[in-house]
């Protein structure tokens, strides 16, 4: 899915409805987001309905083939749609139709077929005008929505909140939780059975990705193994984590309360799984409330946290969310939640009910995260994980991972962890669980992608080449032909073209082709080494030996032996395509520019736009599809990126089993925990990775992520600079 552009796409619809419509942002929000529940819940009825389809004997009448695929989603991880309620259908409706009324009619049919929606879903859309919803309607039948997947539903939630300054995502410390640290928490806990809890469910997107745990790790059907619940203070987004569970499939119990005062599941010491992104730092919980409820359900083992001199409402709730998350645990359970930083140091009476559950044992893991990984605000946090189950051994122990300086970078705003920054921060979790053949499945997995990168790499530089060697031929057929009087003709004498301009260029020309031939000679001699690394991966992969196969930890380090000399060849074959490129359209340049090559006869203008293209990046902000010259470095990165991935996690755990890594991870005693007074913060016990050479790759991340910074910072000069110009003409006045 391309965000940035999803999110054009609905901003233009905002667009149209703040110039148009009557209604407010506050009327039209939910209706947009009900909408997008039918765009969503489309997208998943098609993806599973052409499976279902070929199930249904072709024999079968017409008129009950639509009750037999009716009964076959039951149990899918989507929506059954009725006609009348399918995207598809409402976006074909003949000009003069009420659009409005035939919305609201879908969302009737939906609530009838699951009336666990009964009353969630919007309505209100005779409201619009007909045109205007219609065009609406028809930018979210757009290519980037209807292949929309993943949790699009929280993120275009939080999108509609951020952009229309809505109460909710946005205050008292609540944010959308980035899939990023959805994922981080669901695969560190791994909620695969029984009561699954998250009691700030917000737009239930935790439960959305523990159904993908359960179906793609697990492979098992979600709602025969789990059961979700969740509670929510705002009515808002209680109605959107009952649409989001049924969009997706999941069998659920959405209530809306307020979890600082009541848990209306009454799940005290029953669920298995707690997961939750809670508000962070509010000031303002009623502590007699909360006293009130102590005694009921003891939700606050630990005692209650400080509280502010002057209000007498609790200074900080982070400890009341803590221990509340703590509480719900079965003996076997397991929580994993976000949590502000500043919770993991905060004292006074915060540092006690920290002490209290440092001793319990049952403090997990501790994973510091970096700034700008949440979708509106640029703020760091922790993930905390409790494990009630966990074995002796790891008792007295807590693993400590600073992974403030694992990131993507997406914007100057925007961090998230790639795949495999995910997997290898996981992968030190199972390390420490002793769960050693996980990470040797990842390694193994690595080395399989790297031998998939490499099959791709003959076809993508043989293309790539014969591209540049086309181009070359075009060039040296002009200046075989060409005549300085047809260049000149109808120029004025001082932009003549000189016989010299044209001798230059044939030198040059000549200069380039001696340089493609060399590096020509480099490609081939990659390709030969690619091949016989690639046989060594099959070899390995059929080979059941403990010193050579793929699945063994002694046979993948001897294969990772070789291929890491592949990557220096891979890395300068990459830059010397990229010289090679731009040698050419440098080339293809000056004869257009100084040589006048378009009026020649000689010259073939529509080929050599087709070329130029083709070995010029596309331009990702427009949705350009990858070009020639893309692919083929596209190929060489990801060869060399999977061999790194490898070589990230063996230079890290050289013997496949757990190790401190200076910087990186720590497992903590209790004892050195009581030493730090009881501080959480990761940080503080990993310590400083020693100096190295930076990766290439990570400097041009960092480098990139300066740019955009810049590019922003001289946005909000010029916005600034505009903004004082027209308050001084304003005062001028």
């Amino acid at each position: 899915m391309n965000t940035n552009q999803m999110e054009k796409e609905l901003w233009e619809a905002a667009d149209q409805l703040r110039a148009n419509s009557k209604l407010t942002a506050a009327e039209y929000s939910m209706p947009v987001l009900g909408l997008i529940f039918l765009r969503h819940a489309d997208n998943r009825y098609k993806q599973f309905l052409h499976e279902i389809e070929l199930s249904i004997p072709a024999q079968v009448p017409t008129a009950q083939r639509e009750e037999l695929i009716k009964l076959e989603f039951q149990g899918k991880a989507a929506m059954y749609l009725p006609q009348e309620a399918r995207y598809d259908y409402l976006a074909d409706l003949p000009k003069g139709k009420d659009v409005g009324q035939a919305i609201d009619e879908a969302m009737d049919l939906i609530e009838k077929e699951y009336p666990v929606l009964s009353g969630a879903l919007p309505r209100g859309y005779t409201a619009f005008e007909p045109d205007l919803l219609a065009e609406i309607i028809k930018i979210f039948s757009s290519d980037s929505m209807r292949k929309a997947t993943g949790d699009v539903f929280g993120h275009i939630y939080e999108y509609f909140l951020n952009k229309f300054a809505q109460s909710g995502a946005q205050e008292g410390g609540e944010f959308f939780t980035p899939p990023s640290l959805v994922r981080m928490i669901v695969n560190v806990i791994e909620p695969d059975h029984g009561i699954i809890l998250d009691p700030a469910v917000g737009s239930a997107g935790m439960f959305v990705q523990s159904g993908h745990f359960i179906e793609e790790v697990r492979h098992q059907n979600p709602n025969d193994k789990a059961t979700f619940f969740g509670q929510e203070k705002s009515e808002t987004n209680t109605k959107l984590a009952r649409m989001n569970l049924a969009v997706h499939g999941l069998d659920g119990k959405i209530l809306q309360g307020n979890t600082f005062y009541k848990d209306e599941h009454d799940m005290l010491g029953n669920c298995d799984y707690v997961m939750a992104n809670p508000p962070f730092n509010v000031d303002s919980v009623d502590t007699k409330r909360v006293e009130a409820q102590v005694g009921e359900d003891d939700r606050l083992p630990f005692g209650l946290p400080g509280t502010n001199a002057k209000t007498g409402a609790i200074s900080n709730a982070n400890s009341l969310w803590i221990q509340y998350f703590y509480s719900y645990l079965n003996e076997t359970g397991r929580a994993g939640f976000v949590m502000a930083s500043s919770a993991s140091d905060a004292g006074n009476k915060d540092k006690e009910i920290r002490r209290s559950l440092v001793e319990t044992g049952h403090v997990d893991v501790m994973i510091a995260i970096g700034p700008k990984f949440f979708y509106t605000r640029s703020l760091p946090c922790t993930l905390w994980f409790f494990d009630k189950g966990k074995p002796a051994d790891r008792l007295d122990t807590v693993l400590m991972i600073d992974a403030r300086n694992v990131y993507h970078v997406v914007s100057a705003r925007s961090h998230i962890f790639t795949d495999e920054q995910l997997a290898n921060l996981i992968a030190i979790t199972w390390l420490y669980r002793g769960e050693q053949e996980k990470f040797i499945d990842l390694v193994a997995s690595y080395q399989r992608r790297v031998h998939e990168w490499l099959a791709e790499l003959p076809t993508r530089l043989a293309t790539d080449g014969d591209t540049v060697q086309e181009l070359e031929t075009l060039l040296t057929t002009f200046t075989e032909k060409v005549k300085l009087a047809e260049l000149n003709k109808d120029l004025p004498e001082e932009e003549q073209i000189m016989a010299a301009q044209l001798t230059t260029f044939r030198d040059e020309l000549k200069a380039a082709g001696e340089q493609t031939a060399t590096i020509g000679q480099h490609v081939a001699d990659l390709l030969t080494q690619a091949a016989a690394a690639r046989e060594k991966i099959a070899v390995a992969d059929a080979s059941t030996s403990l010193s050579t196969g793929l699945t063994t930890h002694a046979g993948q380090c001897a294969l990772q032996a070789e291929l890491d000399t592949l990557t220096p060849l891979l890395k300068s074959t990459q830059k010397e395509m990229e010289t090679r490129h731009k040698i050419w359209l440098k080339l293809l340049d000056m004869a257009e520019k100084s040589l006048a090559a378009r009026k020649a006869d000689a010259y073939d203008n529509k080929r050599t736009r087709e070329l130029k293209r083709a070995l010029t990046a596309a331009d990702q902000k427009k949705n350009e599809e990858q070009t020639i010259r893309d692919l083929a470095l596209e190929g060489l990165k990801q060869a060399a990126y999977f061999i790194g991935q490898v070589h990230w996690l063996h230079h890290r755990f050289p013997d496949a089993v757990y190790a401190d890594v200076a910087g990186l991870c720590k497992s903590v005693s209790r004892a050195d925990i009581a030493a730090s007074d009881y501080s959480l913060t990761p940080g503080r016990y990993v310590g400083v990775a020693p100096p190295s050479d930076e990766d290439e790759e990570d400097f041009q991340e960092r480098l990139a992520e300066i740019h955009s910074e810049l590019e922003e910072l001289n946005e909000k000069t010029v916005l600034l600079a505009a903004q004082i110009k027209a308050n001084f003409e304003e005062l001028m006045v």
